[in-house]
């Protein structure tokens, strides 16, 4: 069975909605567009090489998909457009990464996908997912794509979530953990903290929450009595 792995930005107060611009994803009127764009470094810019370095296959939502497709397959255009010379000396890793991996959309409304190596998932998106999973091949990547990992998450299907919080907050948004997450531990696989202060960490389900009380047990009589002595 191949992994399913969550790549995602949020906010401090777990907003992952519109990283990368304003006008992004500006659904319900979500204003604060772009809060990623000015904390990246050198660190930040090599994690990322590593994670998309490997093989690996995409699993998207419509609106992730839409904002992907209408970008990544010019980006190398643009850039030698940009800067001149050939498009194999300003060719962008992760633009070519995601242009060749295969590209799995879980829609209820497009009817076709166009960008390269895309396939449109039917049926229900859980079983769809469910049987991804069991098929050879390298990890199942999902980026963005909040109202994919809603259903994603409450049915049990991710294996590890890649988590880089940002020192922002924003107030209200899409939110990766949503009010209906299934409760459940995660453990803490490594973690890297960039130079503007972005906590890059990796977590994986570790069953269900240890639960405590830092509450006193009910004294004994005797230690209820010695407790009103010492009082």
């Amino acid at each position: 069975m191949r992994s399913l792995v969550v790549n995602t930005f949020m906010t401090l107060d777990g907003v992952m909605q519109a990283p990368g611009g304003p006008e992004e994803d500006p659904t319900h009127g979500f204003g604060e567009g772009g809060w990623s764009v000015n904390y990246w470094d050198d660190a930040m810019n090599a994690r990322m090489a590593a994670f998309m370095g490997k093989p690996f296959d995409l699993l998207l939502g419509r609106k992730t998909y839409e904002i992907f497709a209408a970008h990544w397959p010019h980006v190398s255009e643009a850039e030698r457009e940009a800067r001149g010379g050939t498009a194999s000396e300003v060719d962008d890793p992760a633009a070519a990464a995601l242009n060749e991996a295969r590209k799995y959309v879980a829609s209820r409304t497009l009817t076709e996908v166009t960008w390269n190596n895309s396939v449109l998932l039917e049926g229900n998106v859980v079983d769809a997912v469910a049987r991804l999973k069991q098929e050879g091949g390298p990890e199942i990547q999902v980026h963005g794509s909040s109202d994919l990992l809603q259903t994603l998450t409450g049915a049990g299907l991710v294996d590890e979530y890649s988590m880089w919080t940002f020192p922002v907050v924003v107030g209200s948004g899409k939110r990766l953990f949503g009010d209906a997450t299934r409760p459940g531990a995660l453990e803490l696989v490594d973690s890297q903290v960039s130079s503007t202060g972005v906590v890059m960490a990796t977590y994986r389900p570790a069953g269900a929450i240890d639960r405590g009380s830092f509450a006193f047990d009910d004294p004994t009589p005797d230690e209820a009595e010695r407790r009103r002595h010492l009082d």
